[in-house]
């Protein structure tokens, strides 16, 4: 469960149906809760939604491209999302677009110059907020954070001892700052890991996925621990192998079968035979 949203941070999201049936506009923008509160992840939101509506119809899928900024790491933010799934996003440390998959085209998009101007924009109203809030907000509200839901599967269906990949998904981020630690047997593991940036999904909080490479074993403990804002909040799943199938007992299975199989169509195939022979006879 997760308290009302806010957060140190200003955004903005377009979203658009292939069929056109809706577009809205939205600018989310944060309110400190109390003097020099702003730059910590206390309520600090006002949500300006615009929306056009021109068919009643549910469009078949949703496109979302979010614009944020805040007091904490990662500063700025900036994504592109068809139904919850991350397509794009723009990596601020090198200035350039990063495909979820190499197969998406990264021409036509915002231009570093836009970019720039949005920052600007976002800078200014996140400071207006925070000027207008330690000026004339004097009252405490309680921090409204949301508590991440951790889970950890396999990319590959799991065998003993062949190379694998283990996925920690982690949904209901807020405000969108994260950080993923994993570890074996309680021993944090560096090598292997990859991280997707933080990114927006309908229900307006964020997820993030992380990756490692591993050869799993019988007696392996996997952990991955997610960090928010401050260590204010700190969520672990653990992942064991749960009823591995041997690769060399899988391959005596299927073999068995095929014999088996292949047995039963060859009686089968001997009946009919002798039952057709034996109905010409009988003419």
């Amino acid at each position: 469960m997760a308290g009302p949203r806010g957060g140190p941070q200003v955004g903005a999201e377009r979203r658009a149906s292939p069929r056109g049936a809706r577009r809205t506009l939205g600018e989310r923008a944060g309110e400190a809760m109390g003097p020099g509160r702003c730059r910590w992840a206390l309520p600090a939101w006002a949500l300006i939604w615009a929306s056009m509506t021109t068919s009643g119809e549910q469009p078949a899928h949703l496109f979302s491209e979010v614009f944020f900024c805040q007091k904490d790491y990662p500063l700025y933010g900036l994504a592109q999302t068809l139904d919850d799934d991350l397509v794009l996003s723009f990596d601020f440390t090198a200035s350039s677009w990063s495909p979820r998959l190499p197969a998406f085209p990264t021409e036509g998009l915002l231009s570093m110059a836009q970019i720039e101007a949005r920052k600007r924009v976002c800078d200014a109203v996140l400071s207006a907020l925070t000027r207008f809030s330690d000026t004339y907000i004097q009252i405490q509200f309680p921090e409204a954070t949301g508590i991440p839901e951790v889970e950890i599967f396999t990319l590959q269906p799991l065998v003993l001892g062949q190379p694998n990949v283990l996925v920690c998904s982690v949904r209901n981020i807020f405000p969108p700052v994260a950080r993923i630690r994993w570890a074996h047997q309680d021993q944090e593991l560096t090598q292997g890991v990859f991280s997707t940036q933080t990114y927006p999904v309908q229900v307006l909080d964020f997820q993030i996925f992380s990756y490692l490479e591993v050869t799993p074993q019988a007696d392996d403990i996997y952990s991955c621990t997610v960090k928010g804002l401050g260590g204010k909040f700190d969520s672990k799943a653990f992942w064991v192998p749960q009823d591995p199938i041997a690769s060399k007992l899988l391959e005596n299975a299927l073999c068995g079968l095929a014999v088996a199989v292949g047995g039963v169509f060859f009686i089968l195939g001997v009946v009919l035979l002798a039952l057709s022979f034996r109905a010409r006879h009988a003419d």
